[in-house]
């Protein structure tokens, strides 16, 4: 990158807050206050995110005499539901792609499964009234380099001749750059219904007054510090109190599992992103966007970008940072070399929008697994179930989630329950320092690959052989 060419990008980061933008709104709501004291209840719900949110909300709606008790260590959403994209996708599998390899014989019942569930979140928005800019607009993964034109074609014929390709449409360059227009765009891939785009904060805020309207006992600033059996049921340890729960919901995805044997699969890798002015008319007509619709490309390196209710641009992804050791700390949140990166990214990408300024700058962790799709299990004698290992598709496979360990507590064979996708765990993550040289040598083969045409090299390819395929 020329200096002339560097000092110009970051110039439009001079303003960028170090902070989420979603997080980063007025109408934030207060914290609920912390536990002190000694609760009982039926139903512990550990985890305020998206996890825990639906579980807790879909228990009471299950049955609503049930006593639900929910513990945020921090404040609800402030994590990864309050830092992501906003993208809202029909997908439990992280991408029909990665389902048909590892689930083959049940990918239609997933994607059933996956589109009801996205009509369910919707559904829940206008029963709710939750006021999260849900828009149903759909995404498009574009090719930006000769090689992905040619494989998102070959991949939609695939997906064709399998008779999974119902809303999906393939656009050639013209077609696509009629919907959003870039000069790097090449071709693109559009699914029409199968992803709405959301405020992830707002989403999560809502979802908390309707627990507390359904009667949830909602406790913030009250970490889970010890799990244990406790006569017929169990007992939380917190800093001031403690909580007997007939069955407990673990919803804490990265940040260390209360069943000490489940952390071995979760790895956290850091995910960036920008967030810009609001674009003028004149901006936004420069682009095109008439639609809305989100945007990933399909670089192994990829980025996600997407407008705002208020026709900002959020640009994220590319870097994907594995701290060694597998910490989650909060200085890792803020990485302003990835920032200079990808704002030199976005401009390569809509060299019309030169000038913009971005106003927010911010990462956060997400929780890996080596299936990239959530895994499910239980613990102490079917009182505990967990769900963890979205990586970074969770806004709306976390609903569906819910559904699985409500499904498991209650002991119930349910189409949830029977999948394999349920029954059967990812490998767990080796210990270090083989994982950093592991997930270090991957980056690296990802990058070339990226470079030469999307040629994998024989790491990529034994890999995929092991199952253990990865992107950013």
């Amino acid at each position: 990158m020329a200096p002339s060419a560097m000092t110009r990008w970051t110039t439009s980061l001079s303003e960028a807050q170090p902070v989420p933008y979603w997080l980063d709104d007025p109408g934030k709501p207060h914290p609920e206050a912390a536990l002190t004291g000694a609760e009982t209840c039926d139903l512990l719900v550990v985890g305020g995110g998206y996890s825990g949110l639906w579980t807790a909300l879909i228990a009471k709606e299950r049955d609503p005499q049930r006593e639900v008790v929910l513990l945020e260590g921090r404040e609800v959403g402030w994590a990864a539901s309050g830092r992501n994209g906003g993208f809202c996708a029909a997908s439990l599998t992280h991408g029909l792609a990665n389902g048909l390899t590892r689930w083959p014989d049940e990918i239609r019942k997933l994607e059933e499964l996956g589109a009801r569930n996205l009509d369910e979140i919707e559904a829940a928005v206008a029963r709710y009234s939750l006021d999260c800019d849900f828009e149903r607009s759909g995404e498009i993964d574009v090719a930006t380099e000769p090689h992905q034109a040619a494989e998102l074609r070959e991949w939609h014929q695939e997906l064709r001749e399998r008779g999974l390709a119902d809303g999906i449409e393939f656009l050639d360059a013209d077609a696509v750059r009629d919907q959003v227009d870039s000069p790097t765009f090449l071709a693109g891939l559009h699914d029409r219904r199968g992803v709405a785009m959301l405020h992830p904060a707002k989403l999560a805020w809502g979802l908390k007054r309707a627990c507390l309207r359904l009667g949830v006992r909602v406790y913030e600033h009250t970490p889970a510090l010890a799990l244990k059996a406790y006569g017929a049921g169990m007992a939380v340890r917190t800093p001031y109190g403690s909580v007997r729960a007939r069955k407990v919901a673990l919803a804490t995805n990265i940040f260390p599992n209360l069943v000490k044997r489940v952390r071995a699969y979760t790895v956290p890798v850091y995910d960036y992103a920008l967030m810009t002015e609001p674009l003028t008319a004149d901006q936004l007509a420069s682009v095109g966007w008439k639609n809305r619709q989100g945007l990933g490309d399909s670089a192994n390196q990829f980025h996600y970008f997407r407008l705002s209710a208020d026709n900002r641009v959020l640009w994220g992804g590319y870097d994907a940072i594995y701290p060694y050791g597998g910490r989650v700390r909060a200085e890792y949140d803020d990485r302003p070399e990835t920032y200079a990166k990808l704002a030199g990214h976005f401009f390569t990408c809509f060299p019309q929008l030169e000038g913009v300024r971005f106003t927010h700058a911010w990462g956060g962790a997400i929780d890996t697994c080596s299936r990239f799709s959530a895994f499910f299990g239980t613990a102490h004698h079917g009182k505990v179930a967990y769900a963890a290992g979205y990586t970074g598709l969770g806004v709306g496979a976390t609903r569906f989630g819910a559904d699985v360990m409500l499904d498991l507590l209650a002991g119930e064979r349910t189409e949830r329950t029977e999948l394999e996708m349920v029954r059967k765990k990812p490998l767990p993550f080796p210990p270090e320092p083989f994982a950093w040289t592991g997930i270090a040598l991957t980056k690296w083969s990802l990058a070339r690959a990226d470079a030469h045409g999307g040629r994998r090299n024989l790491w990529l390819k034994t890999m995929d052989k092991l199952g253990l395929g990865f992107d950013s």
